[in-house]
């Protein structure tokens, strides 16, 4: 015998939290959306971030990597072993210290940074197709504060 599940979209059920619920299907959307878009650069969900901050960085710490993406040391380690595996990135110890292990995008890597470029833009216009200048800047202002409101070290945010 098989149960029917209800739809999990309002929240008459007594669960609470509209909001909380759709952004947490929305988030998930987007990442198979852009998963979907990334796929012909080889680049999986989430690896184009950390592909993006060795672009913009060069070549940096795995733990200030981790730090500023804001990340799990583990979940960066197997991602970079992924993106080193295809020839994006290069490890390498640091010749000053030893202990530590030194990222950066490797040459070819650079050839894909347009196309990354291209992915977030169509996925951008994708998101607000259908809303108006007011309501994109609306959008993205209420966005902001919401990020406010969750990030590590606010004191407005509960224990989460």
């Amino acid at each position: 015998m098989t149960t029917e599940l209800p739809h999990t979209g309002a929240t008459e059920d007594g669960y609470g939290g509209a909001v909380s619920q759709t952004l947490a299907r929305v988030a998930r959307l987007h990442r198979l959306a852009g998963g979907r878009l990334l796929r012909p650069t080889g680049l999986c969900s989430g690896q184009e971030f950390l592909m993006m901050a060795l672009w913009d960085a060069g070549p940096v710490r795995q733990s200030e990597l981790a730090r500023a993406l804001d990340l799990d040391p583990s979940t960066v380690t197997l991602t970079l072993r992924r993106l080193e595996q295809g020839g994006y990135v290069i490890r390498a110890r640091d010749p000053h210290d030893r202990r530590v292990m030194l990222v950066r995008a490797s040459e070819e890597s650079y050839a894909l940074r347009p196309e990354v470029a291209q992915v977030w833009g169509q996925l951008e216009e994708h998101i607000l197709d259908g809303l108006d200048d007011a309501e994109r800047e609306a959008f993205a202002r209420i966005l902001a504060k919401v990020e406010k409101n969750l990030a590590p070290g606010e004191d407005t945010s509960p224990d989460v």
